[in-house]
């Protein structure tokens, strides 16, 4: 099988080393090809090259959920075609690795690395769904050119602590869940719409949802992890179905409390609920629209401010090794 393994160096434990005995170990099994990549983006574009070649039939992302991001937008860069495209694999090597965890796989490169071999030997896969978020036509967004997510989005507030984690992160700081947990607090404090959502949500055929603070838009679960500790903030999301959301339409002090603590102690059975709480299951298209721009994230990736993003949910987008 000719593979092409993707490396981003800059991954947080992500060494020379790991790159080398994945590629010695992957070697024994696959024609494989090593690529590193250089810049935002590259990942993609390598990826992109590697679907429109005809001749590579796996592409292996070692890295975060931000690599395996740009790998996937690359692969699909034309569309899902689950049978004509490449697989994917992934070889966790980010600080969460949401994506890898959720698929089953093991958190650690090596048991993660021998976990694939397995895979491959015995032939074992799985067609996955993908989000696919765009610019709303008839917005000032409608030029944001499409982009897929693997297991979540946000707009607003868990978006903006994303920003602030980047923003540590370009100072030097590592990317640990310490970091993470200041970043909620600096920015519950100084979140001027926890109180007076802007936020509405549409759907063909339905009320719109008005006065969100916040919406999370997973695509499976759970949404993430606090250490070893899987959080579920929409536990009936599944790669099997479309798109799950859960919003909340208030975060004083009093309810985010509320809503903390029932994601910290959520379950695959119980995520939050309550009277500030819109959760819905398996939902095909949709739109957000605020009446003020608000951050944006795909994957854990700080993508900007937007006004308007409109979801689909696409099932059996991409084949998977797991």
């Amino acid at each position: 099988m000719r593979a092409l393994l993707v490396v981003n160096p800059s991954a947080t434990t992500t060494s020379a080393r790991t790159r080398d005995v994945l590629a010695h170990a992957l070697a024994s099994d696959l024609k494989l090809e090593v690529a590193t990549t250089e810049y935002r983006g590259h990942a993609r574009d390598i990826a992109r090259r590697a679907a429109e070649d005809g001749n590579t039939e796996l592409v292996v992302a070692l890295g975060g959920d931000g690599t395996v991001n740009e790998v996937v937008n690359g692969l699909l860069h034309a569309g899902p075609d689950p049978e004509g495209l490449p697989r994917l694999a992934v070889v966790p090597g980010g600080s969460t690795n949401v994506f890898a965890r959720a698929l089953g796989l093991p958190n650690d490169v090596v048991e993660a690395t021998g976990a694939l071999l397995d895979a491959l030997r015995e032939g074992t896969e799985r067609t996955v769904g993908l989000g696919l978020a765009a610019g709303t036509p008839g917005t000032e967004d409608e030029g944001v050119p499409p982009r897929w997510f693997t297991f979540c989005a946000g707009f607003g507030f868990d978006a903006s602590v994303i920003g602030r984690v980047e923003q540590q992160r370009e100072r030097g700081k590592r990317s640990t869940h310490a970091l993470y947990v200041r970043q909620v607090m600096r920015q519950f404090f100084k979140e001027s719409h926890r109180r007076h959502g802007t936020i509405t949500l549409e759907r063909p055929g339905d009320e719109p949802l008005e006065n969100l603070v916040m919406s999370i838009i997973c695509n499976t679960a759970p949404w993430t992890y606090l250490g070893n500790r899987p959080v579920y903030a929409s536990p009936q999301a599944s790669f099997d179905t479309a798109l799950d959301v859960l919003g909340f339409t208030r975060l004083s002090t009093a309810t985010a409390s509320r809503h903390v603590t029932q994601l910290l102690t959520s379950t695959p059975e119980r995520g939050p609920r309550g009277k500030h709480v819109v959760s819905l299951h398996d939902q095909t298209a949709f739109t957000l629209h605020s009446q003020a721009p608000l951050p944006f994230q795909m994957d854990g990736d700080h993508l900007g401010l937007r006004t308007s993003v409109t979801f689909t949910g696409v099932r059996r987008a991409l084949r998977v090794i797991v």
